[in-house]
């Protein structure tokens, strides 16, 4: 799965302590990103909620993913979530990228799949947001949790979800597995 770290160790092998000339050396730098991500994608992998899979589908581009979460209780038990995730060049000073690629009935996640998650947002006022010490195993484990403890019907960024739970719970839940039914298996 770690190509890239075994591409740089290969590559570092080959080139020699820093022998080489500069121009060629400056063409083959690796990017902070990158270099964090072999090790966090490694934390990862080790660290992965037994309800969530990753999938890279180039394994030379670890900022690239996609993770699917299959909820194991609550509202969304049975359903079949996928999330694409982009590792911005910025990062560790910027979040991640994260976009619901699965229709869904859900107060945190718009039906178009733009995600409400604290630890996503660059600037937070209440200091949850992201920060630099951040890794992706808080992205993944933070969306998994958007199935359980952290679904939030008090601060929603999909209103109508969180107003339609509020006027009708057994209604929300019918709607839940109407769409889980049509999209997320």
């Amino acid at each position: 799965m770690l190509t890239l770290a075994s591409k740089l160790k290969r590559d570092d092998g080959v080139r020699g302590p820093r022998a080489s000339n500069p121009a060629s050396d400056s063409t083959r730098r690796v990017s902070v990103r990158d270099k964090l991500l072999v090790k966090e994608v490694a934390e990862l992998e080790a660290n992965l909620p037994c309800t969530c899979k990753v999938n890279f589908p180039d394994p030379n581009k670890l900022h690239y993913f996609q993770l699917t979460v299959i909820p194991d209780e609550g509202y969304y038990q049975g359903g079949k979530f996928q999330f694409e995730i982009e590792v911005p060049d910025a990062y560790n000073m910027v979040p991640p990228k994260v976009k619901c690629l699965t229709r869904i009935w859900h107060p945190n996640i718009t039906e178009t799949g733009e995600i409400c998650l604290s630890l996503l947002r660059e600037h937070s006022i209440d200091g949850t947001g992201w920060a630099p010490t951040r890794t992706l195993k808080d992205v993944v484990w933070g969306l998994n949790s958007l199935f359980t403890d952290l679904l939030n019907f008090d601060d929603p960024l999909n209103i109508e979800a969180a107003e339609h739970h509020l006027r009708d719970k057994e209604d929300f839940r019918s709607k839940v597995e109407d769409y889980m039914k049509r999209y997320a298996r």
